[in-house]
């Protein structure tokens, strides 16, 4: 039985979003990888990161299109993932660096701020020259 065409449209469309969300999950994960050398951690990494993909995008397409996975599925999601590492992986992944490091920064500043009397009150307690 042919589907109608509303529901054509529609998997028209979660397709191109599942190509979006799996293109937005390998720039989140492109970022917390940073430059890894060991290669059999990377390898690891990458088949970790290929079932999560095929789980998350299963999931969101088994509630958004009851799971029709039929060849113009694939190739929609195909076609999002490379409009959006054409147009907008590189905007997307500076800003991700951007609000990294500056949360990285945050961090770093909050726990000195709150160490330093610590410090303060170990060198008193510690200091032998009373």
């Amino acid at each position: 039985m042919p589907l109608g065409l509303n529901m054509q449209i529609n998997l028209v469309i979660y397709s191109l979003i599942g190509g979006v969300i799996t293109g937005v999950l390998f720039d989140i994960y492109r970022a917390i990888r940073g430059l890894n050398s060991m290669k059999i951690l990377t390898i690891i990494e990458d088949l970790l990161f290929c079932i999560l993909i095929a789980l998350i995008v299963f999931t969101f397409l088994l509630y958004t299109n009851y799971a029709f996975l039929t060849p113009y599925v694939y190739i929609f999601i195909t076609i999002a993932i490379l409009l959006y590492f054409r147009f907008f992986s590189k905007y997307f992944y500076t800003g991700e660096i951007i609000i990294g490091k500056s949360f990285y920064r945050f961090i770093r500043i909050i726990l000195k701020n709150t160490l330093y009397p610590l410090k303060i009150i170990i060198y008193k307690i510690t200091d032998r020259r009373k």
